[in-house]
């Protein structure tokens, strides 16, 4: 679809979305203990979005979309998988607020794990595939 970009990019956009995949997992855990110390120290009203997982989520969203461009079926699995992290995510981040509103305890964000560790399966299946792959043909082939 973009033509001579997509030689270069092509081959290594699966690894691309698996290692934001990752760093979004990370900041996901970095940005449930800022909301932790934003409540302890100023209430519900102190909470506010961490940046760098917007920013990692809104780059693996775009990424995933390329590789849709790429390869139409893994693609597409990943969208979908990942669409349902991040519409999970935005709802955990709800929760939370909700919760510290409250003043209880800050949960952790289970849905938006569950959702980024089926996501990291699937993509790291689809990425990885070339380490089992001779495994695979001595079995299937």
């Amino acid at each position: 679809m973009f033509g001579p970009l997509d030689t270069i990019l092509a081959p290594i956009i699966p690894f691309v979305v698996l290692g934001l995949l990752v760093a979004n997992m990370v900041t996901r855990v970095l940005a449930h203990r800022s909301y932790v110390k934003q409540n302890n120290e100023g209430g519900a009203e102190s909470i506010t979005r961490s940046t760098v997982h917007t920013a990692t989520t809104f780059l693996l969203i775009l990424a995933t979309f390329y590789y849709l461009t790429v390869d139409s079926y893994a693609g597409l699995v990943s969208g979908v998988l990942i669409l349902g992290m991040v519409v999970s995510d935005f709802f955990e981040f709800e929760a939370r607020l909700v919760e510290a509103r409250r003043e209880v305890p800050l949960d952790t964000p289970k849905s938006a794990i569950a959702a980024s560790v089926l996501a990291l399966l699937y993509v790291a299946f689809q990425t990885l595939f070339f380490i089992v792959e001779p495994f695979w043909q001595a079995i299937v082939g």
